[in-house]
């Protein structure tokens, strides 16, 4: 008798053990976006704000400003404009750099996104500025994000988009780059 219960008492700690491991590995988390988190850009002055929809996708809003060059018939201009980005990412590397012990908080990641830019008109004073119209762009963006020590913060993303103006639409290359800092946690 003694002998059958040693036999399943082996077979009990046995069956703990699996238990444990088990539960263990699946309780480890898996990488996911900030639920929410508020950004500076110091770069083009703005505030950004990333809102978590799920483990992997974002809203991301950006008040900023931007600064531009044309050359036309006229000649040579610089403008100065506000403008708004919304855009929907999908960080899709976050599990893999996980993997490799690198930093996923603040949504340091790769991510591919639906972008949609309205440039406001031009609020230039300079009688050498160029009074621009508004405008709306619309790009698939492909770009990544890195948080760092001191809640530094580095976002770049490019794509091709559609830009949509008064006079003049087509085709256009889209770049936004950002530096600043996560404020809060």
């Amino acid at each position: 008798m003694q002998l059958s219960v040693f036999k399943n008492g082996k077979a009990a700690i046995l069956a703990v053990f699996i238990l444990i491991t088990i539960s263990h590995s699946y309780a480890q988390e898996k990488p996911a976006v900030a639920k929410s988190q508020f950004k500076i850009n110091v770069l083009l002055p703005g505030f950004v704000y990333e809102h978590g929809l799920s483990d992997k996708n974002t809203l991301y809003s950006e008040l900023s400003s931007g600064y531009g060059y044309t050359s036309n018939g006229f000649g040579k201009n610089w403008t100065f404009y506000p403008y708004i980005n919304e855009q929907f990412r999908h960080y899709y590397n976050l599990e893999k750099r996980a993997k490799k012990e690198k930093v996923t908080s603040h949504n340091s990641g790769g991510f591919v996104a639906m972008s949609a830019f309205y440039n406001f008109k031009s609020i230039s004073t300079n009688d050498n500025f160029l009074s621009e119209n508004a405008s709306i762009t619309i790009a698939p963006v492909w770009g990544f994000q890195r948080t760092y020590k001191g809640n530094f913060n580095l976002d770049l993303n490019m794509g091709v988009g559609y830009n949509f103006e008064k006079y003049d639409s087509g085709l256009v290359p889209v770049l936004n780059f950002t530096l600043g800092w996560v404020i809060g946690k």
